[in-house]
């Protein structure tokens, strides 16, 4: 059976474009089809200047949120990454395979390292080289498909050249991935910046629909969307980047191709209110589940435990290989 693994970041509140991009593919199609690893990757929250109780909360909210999603461990592997000691394990044997010329074209690496420079801050070395545990993340468990918004798929074709690299170098150990993209809404965008994505640690919120918003904010936030002059409702990401990323959010919501939606349209309101409609229907069952979660902390604790023994399991194997591979003596 093809295993895929996939992780999500707790660096903020799960957004609307968190689960179109990514969750809402590995619920309904993912987890019933593969061997499906899933990970709240807390580690890399460590990259940039964070508040330590911020980042356990938002772990175990993201954590839930998945499960309110739908994910079922009876179907898959949930867990945190930090629990399972062979993710960083595996990480340091790949920065000895990755090159610092690899890491610093990393386009993350160039956008968030200059963003903390142009506000005086100092760029952290695991912003440089998370990538690497990343791709750690993804080996430890030989994943053959990578579920992925196009913003990662460069980490994606690093994570295939490290275990090329260290299978040529140290014999075949690694699997080597590939990324897998979903058809629509893989990058949904900022409905206040529609040439940015809707990212989950913003600054600026108004352009963000988060999961667990009120109803009547989410609303709010999509009918004061920024749309295009003119008034023809067109999908073209060139021309029309506001009106696209509206039909693209529908389209992944009731289904159907976002060119063929806008016809259906001749007013920028009533794509709106649309799309606020189909938004609001797809998150009110997570919302609820979510609410009922929260009431069963001990539930989410066993998923979470029983996940990491799991993970640990599975990854325990190819961490070890690649240690004996790479030259490191066993222990005694």
């Amino acid at each position: 059976m093809t295993r895929i693994f996939s992780g999500i970041k707790p660096t903020g509140h799960l957004t609307l474009g968190n689960h179109l991009g990514a969750v809402r593919q590995w619920v309904d199609v993912d987890q019933h089809k593969s061997d499906a690893v899933f990970c709240v990757v807390d580690l890399h929250a460590l990259t940039v200047e964070h508040d330590p109780a911020r980042v356990r909360r938002l772990s175990r909210q993201a954590a839930t949120l998945l499960l309110a999603a739908g994910l079922d461990p009876a179907l898959c592997t949930l867990f945190v990454q930090s629990h399972v000691d062979e993710h960083t394990r595996l990480s340091y044997l790949l920065e000895c395979t990755a090159s610092d010329g690899e890491m610093r074209r990393m386009i993350q690496y160039k956008e968030k390292s200059a963003r903390e420079r142009a506000t005086g801050g100092s760029v952290r070395l695991s912003l440089l080289t998370y990538p690497v545990l990343m791709a750690a993340d993804i080996l430890a468990y030989s994943a053959d498909e990578v579920p992925v918004g196009d913003d990662q798929a460069q980490h994606v074709e690093l994570t295939r050249d490290l275990a090329v690299r260290f299978n040529q170098r140290y014999g075949h150990t690694f699997t080597v991935p590939k990324a897998v993209l979903p058809s629509v809404a893989a990058r949904v965008m900022d409905l206040q910046d529609p040439t940015s994505k809707m990212g989950k640690s913003h600054a600026e919120t108004g352009g963000i629909v988060y999961l667990l918003d009120e109803p009547d904010v989410v609303r709010r936030k999509i009918m004061r969307a920024v749309t295009d002059s003119g008034s023809e409702v067109v999908y073209d990401r060139e021309t029309r980047p506001g009106v696209t990323n509206l039909l693209e959010i529908l389209a992944a919501c009731v289904g159907g191709a976002p060119a063929e939606l806008a016809e259906g349209y001749s007013s920028y309101g009533a794509l709106k209110r649309d799309t606020a409609d189909a938004v609001l229907e797809l998150l009110r069952p997570v919302r609820e589940r979510h609410t009922e979660l929260c009431a069963d902390p001990g539930y989410v604790d066993a998923v979470l435990r029983a996940g990491a023994e799991r993970a640990r399991a599975l990854a325990r194997p190819t961490v070890d290989a690649a240690y004996a591979a790479i030259g490191l003596m066993p222990p005694a």
